[in-house]
């Protein structure tokens, strides 16, 4: 999943991202409402888990301009006021959950994961494939009975290319949606990962590669 922080309290920020990547999540930061536009402009996002306190640009002008340039991220708007009146005005702004500060750190893995299953086609809760099971929420995976040890990488990887059902994934989209934009496209940061679960998966292969289009199990 990929998910946008904004928050303009940077060591919060960096806080929620270190814990959200430690989820398996491809997570970028913004700390002021310009600087998130313009990467929710660049870069396809799952969630954007927005402050809606935000100096200079106001965290519900920035709700309103993704609400209204039609981005498919779901916004999850965070608030130190968490009265009714305030819930409200946010959802109006486009947001579509909302959560008071101080805030659980559980509750909000837990909202942004139900969000971003909103933000694609509707999914079993465990992807199935043959003898191949993955479960999003438990971070959990294991063929013929078999725990997988993968990595968060590797992980997210499979998630993508079960959820596709057996359609391609190209390389471009898995880094797109696996990797935070840290991240550089001339390497060969997906063929390595595809490389090393392929490996840990076993044999007979589930992952074929097709020729310059990309991946599917």
């Amino acid at each position: 999943m990929r998910v946008l922080v904004v928050e303009d309290h940077e060591e919060l920020a960096e806080t929620v991202a270190a814990g959200l990547r430690r989820e398996g999540m491809a997570v970028d930061l913004a700390l002021d409402g310009h600087a998130a536009l313009e990467r929710a402009t660049v870069n396809g996002y799952d969630v954007v888990v927005l402050d809606r306190d935000l100096p200079g640009l106001h965290g519900d002008r920035v709700c309103r301009a993704l609400a209204e340039g039609g981005s498919r991220a779901r916004v999850l708007m965070l608030t130190a006021s968490g009265t009714v009146a305030d819930r409200v005005a946010g959802l109006g702004m486009g947001a579509d959950d909302y959560l008071p500060k101080p805030f659980a750190f559980t509750e909000l893995v837990a909202r942004i994961r139900a969000l971003g299953r909103r933000a694609q086609p509707a999914l079993p809760p465990v992807l199935v494939r043959g003898d191949l099971r993955l479960d999003p929420a438990r971070r959990v995976a294991s063929r013929e009975g078999r725990h997988l040890p993968l990595s968060p990488k590797e992980f997210a990887v499979l998630e993508l290319l079960m959820a596709a059902g057996g359609a391609v994934v190209s390389a471009e989209e898995l880094l797109e949606r696996g990797w935070d934009e840290a991240a550089d496209p001339f390497t060969q940061t997906v063929k390595v990962t595809v490389s090393r679960l392929r490996r840990k998966l076993g044999d007979p292969s589930l992952i074929e590669t097709v020729a310059q289009a990309g991946y599917r199990v």
